[in-house]
């Protein structure tokens, strides 16, 4: 006897996608007032899913995470990252790839990354000029966009540096609305015509991007990677248990799916801070204060500070870049909690969901670092990063990341919100970003600054 799916909407499919793709944080908002922690929607030729906002039920999964599969269930990014990308793997090959790609985002390797990305976001935020408005989120996509180039893929000057940038930027930005985002969601809209047609535009792009990327790879396999630090060259010079590398193919898909995960993300994160950040005075006096109270230390320890790290824990439950992690599909019928699934059920837990539930998260729509201050949530109750054997890799960087640009900025500019009204989500591609991108201005330069550790060579 098959099991039932549960509180399955009622909605035609066709109208559930198109609700997804609008607004997937209302959708949720909507149906769990309806049916509760657990439901099911059915999201056009997509097919059917489990939409799970319960901790416990979540908890459940990622300690039996080994029992699911997760490639397939990603394969909407196949065609943008292509099919060598660590998402879309499962089994042997997703264990060997991710033991190849851990060592280079974890341990002494952020030291470096960190007085690297205080230069970075110095050089970007110097170009401002007082009284000139900016849109946060711009300034924030050339800040990461920076930090992926030099210090994943190694590069900071030359021709195939500027010609990646431009490419790059006009790649990501071809989904930055739920219309343009929607041919990620319908194949009928996945047809390479030529640059006739938007799908045919972006392949044409991928297409340049990998080519640039071989020509980087073929080089440095040429020249030898001696004593460079960036993750490209650690991921070339990285071998499994039988002394066999990546391939080129298995390279150029990891740094676009490196590309896509740690770029956009990182970005709106940002944009979302500084937004609640001067939407409050006093988180904003209360992160100077913190700031201000230092002498020199190394970034790797400004990131350790306890007030900066809850605002950003504050912002990432907030804000979650992507409405739910990747899904699980049973491969086996399986009980988990109360609920009995057939094999082949695609279950996925919802970032958004568990991040508003009031028992957690009091008061869930008021902006409050003081929370993370206060109390230490499970991997089940506090989920950004996804969670299980399929947690974000680049996690480590990513707030390391998030936390240093904050630092660097606030201590040495006085900004303010350009326009004093609400931001709102858009969807951007397969994630959510603000809409519009949170118009700031430059009111001065700090006549009190941190004392420059962000920039020196430590």
């Amino acid at each position: 006897m098959m099991s039932q799916l549960p509180n399955s909407i009622s909605r035609p499919a066709w109208r559930q996608l198109i609700e997804w793709i609008a607004d997937p944080i209302e959708f949720q908002s909507r149906y769990r007032r309806m049916y509760g922690d657990v439901f099911t929607v059915r999201l056009g030729r997509l097919g059917s899913f489990v939409l799970i906002g319960s901790p416990q039920v979540i908890q459940e999964i990622f300690h039996q995470d080994a029992k699911f599969m997760v490639g397939r269930g990603n394969a909407l990014a196949g065609p943008l990252l292509g099919q060598n990308s660590l998402l879309l793997m499962d089994g042997d090959r997703h264990r060997r790839e991710r033991k190849l790609l851990m060592p280079s985002f974890h341990g002494e390797r952020l030291q470096t990354y960190a007085n690297q990305i205080g230069q970075i976001t110095e050089q970007v935020a110097s170009q401002w000029q007082i009284g000139q408005p900016f849109v946060a989120r711009t300034t924030m996509q050339q800040i990461s966009l920076e930090v992926i180039l030099q210090i994943v893929f190694g590069l900071s000057e030359g021709e195939r540096y500027h010609q990646l940038k431009s490419l790059l930027v006009d790649w990501t930005n071809m989904t930055d609305s739920p219309l343009r985002s929607s041919m990620l969601f319908f194949p009928v809209l996945q047809r390479d015509l030529g640059t006739w047609t938007p799908w045919g535009r972006m392949k044409q792009r991928q297409r340049q991007i990998h080519d640039l990327l071989q020509a980087e790879i073929v080089e440095r396999k040429a020249k030898g990677q001696a004593e460079k630090t960036d993750i490209l060259s650690l991921m070339m010079a990285a071998r499994d248990e039988q002394g066999q590398a990546m391939t080129d193919a298995e390279l150029r898909d990891e740094l676009l799916t490196l590309l896509f995960a740690g770029h956009e993300t990182s970005a709106t994160t940002l944009a979302w801070a500084f937004y609640q950040i001067h939407n409050q005075p006093e988180v904003l006096a209360k992160l100077l204060q913190e700031l201000d109270s230092l002498g020199e230390l190394p970034p790797i320890k400004i990131a350790q500070l306890p007030y900066l790290t809850a605002v950003c824990q504050e912002t990432l439950r907030m804000y979650p870049v992507i409405p739910a992690i990747f899904p699980r599909i049973t491969q086996s019928p399986m009980k988990i909690a109360a609920y009995q699934f057939d094999a082949e059920t695609v279950l996925l837990p919802s970032i958004y969901l568990v991040h508003y539930r009031e028992d957690l998260y009091p008061d869930a729509h008021q902006f409050q670092p003081e929370r993370f201050l206060t109390r230490q949530y499970s991997p089940s109750e506090y989920l950004p990063f996804g969670g299980g054997n399929r947690r974000c890799l680049g996690y480590a960087l990513a707030q390391l990341e998030i936390k240093l640009v904050l630092a660097t900025i606030l201590s040495r500019y006085q900004l303010a919100l350009a326009e004093n009204q609400t931001v709102k989500l858009q969807r951007r591609g397969f994630t959510l970003a603000p809409s519009g991108g949170v118009r700031m201005v430059v009111q001065a330069k700090r006549s009190r600054p941190l004392l420059n550790p962000l920039t020196r060579n430590l």
